[in-house]
């Protein structure tokens, strides 16, 4: 069976999932982020939409999310509230880096 994807272009002129397009539900999202800890904590731009995104599509199925970032990004700690999502990895320039989990 073939897949058609109707395309249209965003507000910033990008090709994007146009309005009639089949809901898709990933397995992977890679997350750009400012930076990230060994336990997958991700600061991102402060709005919150990958978070929320995550937590909506983890409420429906596993998803497994890698941060992108360069090693200089990596800092001791983030600082995390209740809502912020982890990452499950990192991949940098330099290597891919599994998340510790706490308790595993």
């Amino acid at each position: 069976m073939r897949r058609v994807i109707c395309w249209s272009l965003d507000a910033f002129g990008i090709p994007a999932p146009g309005p009639n397009a089949a809901e898709v539900l990933p397995d992977i999202v890679f997350a750009p982020l400012l930076a990230f800890d060994r336990l997958g904590g991700r600061l991102g731009q402060g709005a919150g939409h990958y978070d929320r995104t995550l937590a909506i599509l983890r409420a429906r199925q596993p998803v497994f999310v890698i941060g992108l970032a360069y090693a200089g990004q990596e800092i001791a700690a983030v600082p995390m509230d209740a809502h912020d999502q982890r990452l499950d990895a990192i991949l940098t320039e330099t290597g891919y880096i599994e998340v510790a989990r706490k308790g595993g």
